[in-house]
């Protein structure tokens, strides 16, 4: 008969080992039954709503580069004329007006040097359509003396006006045409909405200073003016030492164009000027491929003469007039000049190489603000050699090697001799 009493039912219960084993949740609680978290559904609505707004903002991002990217230009070129505007505007005239009568200025100086590369690469490109006939008869007669072959200019003119080739190439540039026509309409508007909001920043710089100071705490609002006013120091400071460098690469150019009789020497130096110090480093070897084209087409040896001189002027710009130029305005050692050149390519490309500097060249300024420096030691390792004493000298070393090796000679021929 079944024990009733509570020491049976204890003992039918316990373990093995004398113990009770605990106790399970009742099954309800996990059953179909049981409910949701309250924080469950609120914390879904939550991630899909920062998943939404993401996905929103990427999308308006992508969309919105290119104008992004035309406000960070206009925003450079504001910083860059903002000296003149200011100074102009400190004798009594409108900030509107000054910054009208800058860009006009600049307006007109670009329309001109365009003009005047345009005419006369129009006019290089109508002498070669001119002389091609000659070119090629002189091609033809190469090729006849050397191959012992009888070709004729008739035939290869028929030959290349028949070909497949040539019937292609027509139609893809019929059809390219507009794309092109596109591109420059898109170009043009582009330059206008630069422009529309250099001049916006440059006339309003005052007020928007003021904008973005009145959402700040006074503590930030005097570190935003600082960084603004370094941004237009160094800004101001890269286009000054640059013009200048210009300037005078312009004026070396153009002595030695002139020296060689080569056409339109006065446009080729201006060219061989701008392009040389707004593009940095590798700016000078671009520049000068018209120059040694335009020089190879009056001699070939002229455009030797043109690069071995584009290369000493490199040189010479490199290690004695940049340095000069830029102690002052925009102090940047080389190699970080030529990463940031990179690194902008990279990330906007020719606009990038055109605002490296001056950005690097501000962000330098601003951190040297506040990172502390110290005296470095007077150690002779810091002026890279080492301490006096601290190790044998070359010539010590070379004659210890040299008494090293004298006895084990006079070894080998007293060896020699007894034998």
């Amino acid at each position: 008969m079944a024990p009733t009493d509570e020491s049976g039912q204890a003992a039918q219960h316990a373990s093995p080992l004398g113990m009770t084993p605990p106790t399970r949740p009742p099954a309800a609680d996990a059953g179909p039954n049981a409910r949701m978290p309250r924080w469950l559904p609120r914390a879904m609505v939550l991630a899909l709503a920062l998943i939404a707004v993401f996905q929103l903002g990427s999308w308006a991002f992508h969309q919105l580069i290119g104008l992004l990217i035309n406000i960070l230009i206009a925003f450079f070129l504001a910083l860059a004329i903002e000296p003149a505007v200011s100074k102009m505007a400190a004798r009594g005239m409108r900030r509107g007006l000054a910054a009208f009568f800058v860009f006009f200025g600049v307006l007109i100086v670009t329309a001109g040097f365009v003009t005047l590369l345009g005419s006369m690469l129009a006019g290089q490109i109508i002498k070669i359509v001119e002389d091609f006939p000659n070119y090629l008869d002189s091609v033809i007669a190469w090729i006849n003396g050397h191959f012992h072959t009888e070709l004729k200019r008739v035939d290869v003119q028929e030959g290349l006006l028949r070909s497949d080739w040539l019937r292609n190439y027509v139609q893809n540039s019929a059809t390219g045409v507009l794309d092109v026509s596109a591109q420059v309409l898109g170009g043009l508007f582009q330059l206008l909405t630069i422009a529309l909001f250099s001049f916006y920043f440059a006339a309003d710089g005052p007020r928007l200073r003021r904008t973005i100071c009145s959402v700040l705490p006074p503590a930030r609002q005097a570190e935003v003016l600082r960084a603004w006013e370094i941004a237009v120091d160094k800004t101001g400071g890269y286009i000054y030492s640059r013009g200048l460098m210009a300037l005078v690469s312009g004026v070396a150019h153009f002595v030695l164009l002139q020296v060689l009789d080569v056409p339109y020497a006065p446009v080729l130096a201006v060219w061989v000027g701008l392009v040389s110090q707004f593009i940095p480093t590798i700016g000078t070897y671009l520049a000068g491929a018209l120059p040694m084209l335009i020089a190879f087409t009056v001699d070939p040896w002229y455009a030797l003469w043109v690069l071995v001189f584009v290369v000493i002027y490199q040189q010479f710009e490199n290690y004695v007039l940049q340095p000069k130029l830029t102690s002052k305005t925009v102090d940047i050692h080389p190699a970080v000049a030529f990463g940031s050149v990179i690194a902008g390519t990279a990330l906007l490309g020719a606009v990038g190489a055109l605002i490296a500097i001056p950005a690097v060249a501000t962000l330098q300024a601003f951190l040297g603000a506040y990172v502390k420096r110290y005296a470095v030691t007077d150690d002779p390792r810091v002026h890279g050699h080492r301490k006096r004493g601290e190790g044998p000298s070359p010539f010590t070393r070379v004659r210890a090697l040299w008494e090293r090796r004298r006895p084990e000679t006079q070894d080998t021929t007293d060896g020699d001799g007894s034998s």
